[in-house]
């Protein structure tokens, strides 16, 4: 049996576990479309799945925005300085924008903003854990929307992208005209056990017992609490070597087929720590959300049109998770991108999210 047809079976094994304990409830409020439709865009530039995209821009204005006596973030603007305005939110936390993320848009129809998060990519300090909280990050994009003097704002964001987006949507209702996320991901408890434990092992128990491998085995706690000892640690070595193996469990999870060779490509140009260390602080602390907390409040959304992607073998975000909350909203719409996983540099991923991009011009 080949892997997307093991991935597939335990797919659907464990949505029918999920729906055996609770989860039989009818699909309401939801355009489900299946689509043949593709993160880790900081480190990856060209793909196949970038035929998709529009050509590659420039940005036409770039800074830093001080936003605490701590932090400066760093930002960028491209596209149509007078066009529909969408503030892209990268993963992670920790991941930083790239200039691939310049591209899901058209660029004579968007003003495009892009920003890295505080501790991420450009902004400083670098890898700094003070001061910085969901609830900071979004304070910080309500800031720079402010400084750009606009409006209403679509949001675009993936994977903990999609978690900032909706937190920031819930706070700011009136601020934001659309959403378009990717990889719902809630920080509920399920999902994180699901993340950090056996769940994503069904599909490759191999990387999660190379993950757990580096952890050392006197040591108490969760893992990403273990995770974080490490990320923090006086030796340099310690904190190299749990970087790379936190990045390397999450980029092959993220891809439906990815080679140990392909990741190992990827860290000849890119230093993973302040990705690994600012994801598992977050995770440490429930990305510090209260429990449930954007399930709750997610009726404050039922005005704005969502539209959500979501790979169908996408093991760091499942389905279930987007198809839940989107159910509970009038005007959101799931798209179920098929023979995808999470990232969006998978092709049926990356198709969609520009055609939902073009939906909105």
């Amino acid at each position: 049996m080949h892997l997307f047809d093991r991935m597939m079976k335990l797919h659907e094994m464990t949505l029918a576990r999920r729906r055996a304990g609770g989860a039989r409830r009818a699909a309401w409020g939801v355009c489900l479309s299946i689509l043949t439709a593709a993160s880790f865009a900081r480190a990856q530039e060209t793909r196949p799945a970038d035929a998709a995209l529009f050509p590659a821009i420039e940005p036409f204005e770039s800074g830093y925005l001080q936003v605490s006596d701590i932090h400066q973030l760093y930002f960028e603007t491209c596209g149509n300085p007078k066009g529909k305005p969408v503030f892209v939110l990268h993963g992670g936390p920790g991941g930083g924008c790239s200039a691939r993320m310049r591209r899901f848009f058209n660029p004579d129809k968007y003003l495009i903003v892009l920003h890295d998060q505080r501790g991420a990519g450009k902004s400083k300090p670098y890898a700094e854990l003070r001061e910085n909280t969901t609830q900071n990050l979004v304070e910080d994009i309500e800031h720079l929307r402010k400084k750009l003097n606009l409006g209403r704002i679509i949001i675009f964001g993936g994977s903990w992208g999609s978690t900032l987006g909706l937190a920031y949507a819930e706070t700011y209702p009136g601020n934001v005209s659309a959403m378009v996320l990717r990889g719902l991901w809630t920080c509920t408890k399920e999902e994180l056990e699901y993340w950090y434990g056996g769940g994503v092992a069904d599909y490759f128990p191999e990387e999660y017992e190379k993950l757990l491998s580096v952890l050392p085995p006197d040591e108490k706690g969760t893992v990403p609490q273990r995770l974080l000892r490490m990320l923090q640690s006086d030796d340099p070595q310690t904190r190299r070597k749990a970087s790379l193996a936190w990045a390397g469990y999450e980029i092959k999870l993220a891809h439906l087929d990815y080679s140990d060779e392909q990741v190992a490509a990827i860290f000849k140009r890119w230093d993973p720590y302040d990705f690994a260390l600012l994801e598992n602080y977050y995770m440490v602390n429930d990305c510090f959300l209260e429990p449930d907390q954007l399930f709750a409040h997610a009726h404050k959304l039922k005005d704005i049109p969502i539209t959500v992607v979501n790979g169908r073998y996408d093991v760091i975000c499942p389905p279930i998770t987007a198809w839940r909350f989107c159910r509970m909203l009038p005007k959101a719409n799931l798209v179920i991108a098929e023979r995808a996983g999470h990232s969006a540099s998978e092709p049926p991923v990356t198709a969609a999210l520009v055609a939902a991009m073009k939906e909105l011009e």
